[in-house]
């Protein structure tokens, strides 16, 4: 830690300076990040020859952040903390500069860019995670990064809406004009994070030592939990699917709804959205016992399905309006999605005492979950009967919902006999550590 960054020390511990100012590091540089990610899915982008252009658009670009996923469980898992900055900052110009070529190439050929542009992005959540994971307060501090990704979500569609509609930027170079705007405050941000100290000894001992994995570490971890690693990496793949099509397809959505989204609808809902889903998985931070903390995240990702199968029903009977439709369906796919990055993962490792790091489990599970959306994405366009997305999205929805839970529940009983050994270690290790004693990571 440099002499400069003394402030971010709490000798009280209760990490109060050193939390917020992770938490905004992590928030705003993520929330930067889809500025060059999601802006274009705004737009409508007309037809080609027939076929439904934005659909290939969507699709290149999730081809290219699944590709990123599965360089990623090597490349994030391998990471040394002194790479992640220029990581960051080289991954997003290389994001920016195919957007730039989105705009001057024509279509149908600049598909191409949006595939380049989604190759280096879906490696930045992984670094951005090395510098949350392994800590006391992690889940809190994750939860702060992970609203980033649910709010930004619908305000930088808002923010390429109002480029398209309102100052009249072509639907193709609106994209690249969304990530000039936020080039500012990202560098603000990726330099906060680089002042982010090391984590404490106090943070280690009931967390955990997170470090790079080698190859052959990573297949024994796996090896060793790979009936509840399948299931979970399982459910987090049609999670993924379910969140990935309500995102990436929202305008459609509300269309057939009956009620055409204006800009600030996006963000309007993903705000509430935001809000319940990070206050119950932040909360998690409160349950030290790490066995118990992984099971009631198990809990609160089946609790969440139960809510999204609740709006379906509750939409189809027409007890609910769009709006309301829209935001507890979120909060029900959302809460398990967000569990996995907050708790599941950063729990079952501390639970286990394994050698390993969070960026490796999540990028195994991003990996395949992006590769189902993918196969989606080209499915839709055979399975979606005429413009009427609804059609299409409540049977997969349905389909999601009733899978993931069965998945949950099978997982839940592979962990509570696989795991009792390692949780009691792990008990008698945080509970015989004296507190922070005035050192805070």
């Amino acid at each position: 830690m440099r002499s400069g960054d003394a402030h971010l020390r709490d000798p009280s511990g209760t990490g109060v300076a050193l939390s917020a100012w992770c938490v905004t590091a992590a928030f705003g540089t993520y929330f930067c990040m889809y500025a060059f990610r999601k802006p274009f899915t705004a737009g409508r982008f007309a037809d080609v020859a027939g076929v439904d252009y934005k659909t290939i658009l969507v699709a290149a670009q999730v081809l290219g952040y699944t590709l990123s996923k599965f360089i990623g469980i090597k490349v994030i898992a391998e990471m040394t903390p002194e790479r992640r900055t220029r990581g960051i900052l080289g991954l997003i110009a290389v994001a920016e500069g195919a957007l730039l070529l989105f705009g001057i190439v024509p279509p149908p050929y600049n598909f191409v860019c949006l595939f380049v542009n989604g190759l280096p992005l879906g490696m930045v959540f992984g670094l951005v995670l090395g510098y949350m994971e392994g800590r006391r307060l992690t889940e809190a501090w994750t939860a702060g990064l992970c609203g980033s990704f649910i709010l930004a979500d619908g305000v930088t569609k808002s923010v390429g809406t109002y480029l398209w509609q309102e100052l009249g930027i072509s639907e193709y170079w609106m994209p690249f004009v969304a990530g000039l705007i936020f080039v500012p405050p990202l560098l603000v941000f990726v330099a906060m994070l680089a002042r982010i100290p090391a984590p404490s000894a106090a943070d280690m001992a009931q967390r955990h030592q997170r470090a790079p994995m080698t190859r052959a570490e990573r297949r024994a971890f796996f090896g060793r939990y790979a009936p509840g690693l399948t299931l979970l990496l399982a459910t987090y793949l049609f999670i993924t699917i379910f969140r990935s099509i309500r995102a990436d397809f929202a305008p459609e959505i509300w269309t057939s709804l009956g009620s055409a989204a204006a800009p600030e609808t996006f963000s309007q809902s993903e705000i509430l959205v935001a809000l319940g889903v990070l206050l119950a998985c932040g909360l998690s931070v409160l349950i030290r016992d790490n066995r118990r903390a992984f099971f009631a995240s198990l809990g609160l990702s089946l609790g969440g399905l139960i809510l999204a199968a609740l709006a379906l029903t509750g939409q189809e009977q027409g007890w609910l309006g769009p709006f309301a439709f829209m935001v507890l369906l979120g909060l029900g796919l959302y809460l398990p999605y967000v569990a996995v990055h907050t708790t599941v993962f950063e729990r079952l490792l501390a639970m286990t005492r394994q050698r390993g790091n969070i960026g490796f489990l999540m990028y195994l599970a991003d990996a395949f979950g992006y590769l189902g959306y993918v196969a989606v994405m080209f499915g839709k366009g055979v399975w979606s009967p005429g413009r009427d997305f609804l059609a299409f999205f409540r049977p997969v929805s349905w389909t999601i919902i009733g899978t993931s839970a069965l998945a949950l529940g099978l997982c839940w009983l592979y962990f509570a006999g696989a795991t009792t050994a390692a949780a009691a270690e792990s008990l008698r290790v945080s509970t015989t550590m004296p507190e922070a004693q005035g050192v805070e990571g």
